[in-house]
């Protein structure tokens, strides 16, 4: 039964205007609703009917975030970005239903992330509780080779957030920032141990809630690259 209601998921999917698709893994190519390839480097304009500045979610999952700033920010644009089509179905759907235009879907390895976007077309990233490959320093979100890839897209002004319950990825993160002598903003070790700072921290995705459930302080580091 799982596996029905999964390829269920996916089949519905495939017909979320609100979604685009890497369905080969191997290579950086993108398909709309319709199943045709499409090349939306600095294109997302079209997508959303303006030119509002877009956030990126990583590892969005469910897309509890993505969907919660898009209800808080109507001016701005946000895309969730995950590899798990059931999780990006569970976002997209919500925001279909909900008439939340100014969010969208993007199924796809992150290591390809700087062939969808057109240089200055992204202003603000957000690592929301992100795999802190333990063993593989290299693969997490944050390390100087993702860095990179962010930089061939993002604007010159521009934000980026980590929030997590890793201890690891979290100095990890510090760490990466103060080698490569970026611009730290904020960062706090435990952000509700007292009143928040910034009003997007209130919200929660479905992992924070385990976290918080099992007593696991919530880490946040808010720079610039």
């Amino acid at each position: 039964m799982a596996q029905k209601n999964k390829l269920q998921k996916f089949a519905e999917l495939n017909t979320f205007k609100n979604v685009y698709q890497n369905p080969f893994h191997e290579n950086p190519i993108l398909t709309d609703h319709t199943g045709e390839q499409i090349d939306m480097k600095g294109q997302w304009h079209k997508h959303f009917g303006n030119k509002n500045p877009i956030t990126l979610e990583l590892a969005c999952g469910g897309g509890e975030y993505t969907l919660a700033m898009g209800k808080d920010y109507p001016n701005r644009n946000f895309i969730g970005i995950d590899i798990k089509g059931n999780r990006i179905w569970k976002g997209a759907r919500v925001a279909l239903a909900e008439g939340q235009d100014n969010v969208a879907f993007l199924r796809s390895r992150i290591e390809f992330i700087e062939h969808f976007f057109e240089k200055g077309e992204v202003q603000e990233i957000w690592i929301t509780f992100a795999d802190p490959q333990l063993k593989k320093a290299r693969k997490r979100l944050t390390s100087p080779i993702f860095l990179d890839r962010y930089r061939k897209f993002l604007a010159e002004d521009n934000l980026m957030h980590l929030k997590t319950d890793s201890p690891v990825l979290y100095e990890y993160t510090l760490e990466v920032i103060e080698e490569q002598k970026l611009e730290l903003l904020y960062e706090n070790s435990d952000i509700y141990a007292q009143p928040l700072v910034y009003p997007e921290l209130r919200f929660k995705t479905f992992y924070e809630k385990m976290h918080l459930e099992d007593k696991r302080t919530i880490k946040y580091i808010q720079y610039k690259l």
